[in-house]
């Protein structure tokens, strides 16, 4: 399996496009747990990122902001902007290394490339055009483009410390691997480095500089997004518990509160917005 199809297999995300049309004036977008992709159609667009990123477009162009980036979406009346704007939401629980992977901007003319442009143009046919099945099927188009767009990041190099980066490392993708198909295993470092085939103080060095996070925290959050996907089932957690390698109920209710400052029960109250 390809390093691109591989991470899909483990992470999922969803796009949801919540605007398509001419605008006007300013918007201001972010600061949530989603990151957003804007499709550039006609008419002329500035995007400012608190950041300091800054880019006017006045051609076919797409920005796409992996975190939540707050920034200003600005178009005056007289270049009103044909537009489509979607948020992003990666369902793991290694969100921000997924994120901390990706450059925080990524920004270029579609006439650049001639298949994400394909994509971009049934995108925008659909935008505008009032057809049946036309929300689903913007929703599903934009999953295909943000994928296309995650493969030209990935074949260009331009990956930073994160777990994309880990897959494409030639050793500590085996170890990504490894984890992966055991996430149970009483993982140490020491076995662990043995698969990378490095030493114990060069693979925990190699691991926290590539990914951002130690090894046993990296394991600790592949266990919660493995729980998170049986609780969505309704598993009592003492069961998810000893299925995601844990004994009790307790330590994974202690998992929780550490990383997502909630028991179990309220992340599943929350996520289901009841």
């Amino acid at each position: 399996m390809d390093n691109l199809s591989e991470i899909l297999s483990r992470v999922s995300f969803k796009t949801e496009v919540f605007f398509s049309g001419n605008m006007c004036g300013i918007q201001t977008l972010g600061g949530k747990d989603s990151g957003h992709l804007h499709l550039l159609q006609a008419g002329t667009l500035t995007i400012m990122t608190n950041e300091g990123h800054k880019v006017v477009m006045d051609k076919p162009s797409v920005i796409f902001l992996p975190g939540p980036t707050v920034h200003r979406v600005i178009s005056d009346e007289s270049h009103s902007a044909q537009l489509v704007c979607a948020t992003v939401r990666f369902d793991s629980a290694n969100y921000q290394s997924i994120v901390s992977s990706l450059p925080q901007f990524i920004y270029f003319p579609l006439k650049k490339f001639e298949k994400i442009g394909g994509t971009a143009e049934w995108l925008f046919e659909e935008a505008f055009n009032n057809k049946i099945g036309r929300q689903a099927l913007l929703d599903k188009l934009s999953d295909v483009f943000l994928l296309q767009v995650l493969r030209s990041v990935m074949e260009s190099g331009v990956l930073y410390q994160g777990i994309l980066s880990a897959h494409v490392h030639p050793k500590l993708s085996k170890v990504i691997d490894a984890i992966h198909a055991h996430p149970t295993e009483n993982w140490t470092l020491e076995s662990l480095a043995d698969i990378a085939a490095m030493s114990r103080s060069k693979f925990a060095e190699s691991f926290k500089l590539t990914v951002g996070q130690t090894p046993l925290d990296y394991i600790t959050d592949v266990r919660l997004a493995l729980a998170q996907n049986l609780l969505k089932n309704d598993k009592p957690i003492s069961i998810v518990a000893n299925e995601v390698g844990y004994e009790h109920g307790s330590a994974l209710a202690r998992i929780f509160r550490k990383k997502l400052g909630l028991s179990p029960k309220e992340w599943l109250k929350n996520i289901r917005g009841s």
